[in-house]
């Protein structure tokens, strides 16, 4: 009976160390060499991470709803030329952004600011988008972060309920570079360890992403950041036209490392509860969505039962 004491002790002291609470983490750097909160328990490091309104979300597409509102965006600045500094950071790669490069329209309650920029990718161009649609998940996401523009810092304008906007776009594997993303993808090779950082030559935010003219399909809905603190003040707005990068390009990403030294792979928070909360798309998204719910209507209307 006293060895089987010691036996339990020994393993519940394993099982705490393994587990054990440290900083949050994304599942892919969790180890018992590496104990740190997964993100099944960000909300050891964040108690809003437990929140009913989280991101990101897998939409589904046939559930979303028209709004008349989500016109085409009006982006100014966005072929502004910048210097930016672009650093691992840890958990990712982001690039901060002067402010004069804003967002309107497009449903938007306010004029925002672009604030920074970084990404979510998978392992070695596999899946790793944090959103999803249909339940398809993309092997790299850009989270473009917008804040109200009378707002001075991020802190503050997360404090309001519709203080951020994050413009979210996925990327889809070419046959070819996409060149454009040459400045960013020469950096990384600077950057691999975590802290490190370097000056990027001039860019712009228009060249990163889908034409404007491309930029009118998109999904609206009401979440949060997709990190801890996990606040619940973003409007999300998911373009359904991807970004095209080649497999290597992709694969460079995984080249950089966590502070352990681990490859910075799978950074992407695992799908969360819509928890009632409803997805709009814009006008000219999911055609084929808008005859699945028009198909819905009309058996409701007949009383017949139709599948889900």
């Amino acid at each position: 009976m006293q060895q089987q004491l010691i036996l339990f002790a020994l393993l519940a002291s394993s099982w705490t160390i393994c587990t054990g609470a440290g900083d949050w983490c994304y599942q892919s750097q969790f180890s018992c060499d590496h104990p740190c909160n997964g993100p099944e328990k960000w909300n050891h490091a964040d108690r809003n991470c437990d929140g009913r309104y989280q991101s990101p979300i897998n939409i589904v597409t046939r559930k979303t709803l028209p709004d008349e509102r989500l016109k085409p965006f009006q982006f100014d600045n966005y072929q502004q030329l910048f210097r930016g500094t672009i650093k691992n950071n840890g958990h990712s790669v982001q690039v901060g952004i002067p402010h004069l490069s804003t967002i309107s329209e497009g449903g938007l309650p306010s004029t925002y600011k672009a604030v920074q920029f970084h990404l979510h990718w998978g392992n070695n161009g596999g899946p790793g988008s944090e959103h999803t649609i249909d339940g398809e998940q993309y092997p790299m996401e850009l989270h473009i972060v917008h804040m109200k523009h009378h707002y001075t810092d991020l802190k503050t304008a997360l404090s309001d309920p519709e203080g951020v906007a994050v413009l979210g776009f996925f990327y889809d594997r070419s046959s070819g570079a996409n060149r454009k993303y040459d400045p960013i993808i020469n950096a990384l090779r600077s950057i691999k360890t975590t802290g490190a950082n370097t000056s990027l030559p001039a860019i712009s935010l228009a060249q990163l992403i889908p034409p404007e003219q491309n930029l009118t399909t998109y999904y609206r809905y009401k979440g949060s950041l997709t990190t801890p603190g996990c606040t619940e003040a973003v409007v999300w707005t998911v373009f359904e036209n991807p970004i095209h990068l080649s497999i290597d390009q992709l694969r460079v990403f995984s080249e950089l490392k966590f502070h352990d030294g681990q490859p910075m792979v799978g950074t992407f928070r695992p799908v969360q509860p819509l928890n009632g909360r409803q997805v709009y798309r814009s006008g000219g998204a999911v055609i084929l969505a808008s005859s699945a719910l028009l198909m819905a209507a009309i058996a409701t209307a007949l009383g017949l039962s139709h599948p889900n």
